[in-house]
């Protein structure tokens, strides 16, 4: 599967501990050098500065040919969207509302981490309900609506197929 990803999943996942998802569910994610440039920039948490300057294997630099400049979008989202849809991406990773409707108008599949996060659980790399508690101790910005109605489809699934998934309660660390 051919994943192109924009600098906010990396970061969430990074700040709630489940960076591995990204592997564990695509193998291979690439992102353009302005996303890796957003990575590096002081501004973020040190983990996430730590993250990019010791690219994991998995994690692939790729510069788009060409770049489409898209309103109310920042360099990173669009390298991202312009990238995906010149390697005719399985899938784009983008949380950025306005970007998410960029690369839906451009028929780009696009997802965004909490999903990322539901479908990680369901193939049991994570428990969901406690991404989501650590989620909600961060900045980043969802409703409670959209993280209540992932958790009821995990639940729902694993309820017809209980061998999928991580038991819903805590694990202790």
């Amino acid at each position: 599967m051919l994943v192109v990803a924009d600098s906010s999943p990396f970061i969430v996942l990074l700040k709630i501990g489940h960076v591995e998802a990204l592997p564990g569910l695509f193998g291979e994610v690439i992102i353009p050098p302005a996303v890796a440039q957003e990575l590096a920039d002081a501004r973020r948490p040190q983990i996430v500065r730590d993250f990019i300057s010791a690219l994991p294997p998995w994690l692939r630099i790729s510069k788009p040919s060409v770049v489409e400049a898209i309103p109310l979008l920042h360099i990173g989202e669009c390298e991202a969207i312009s990238l995906a849809k010149e390697l005719k991406a399985d899938l784009l990773l983008i949380d950025d509302s306005d970007g998410y409707s960029a690369a839906v108008a451009r028929h780009i599949p696009a997802t965004r981490t909490t999903a990322l996060l539901r479908d990680a659980a369901d193939r049991g790399l994570l428990n969901l309900r406690e991404a989501f508690d650590r989620l909600r101790r961060t900045n980043f910005r969802v409703s409670e609506a959209i993280l209540q109605g992932l958790l009821v489809e995990h639940e729902d699934l694993r309820r017809k197929n209980p061998q999928s998934g991580v038991p819903d309660e805590p694990r202790s660390s």
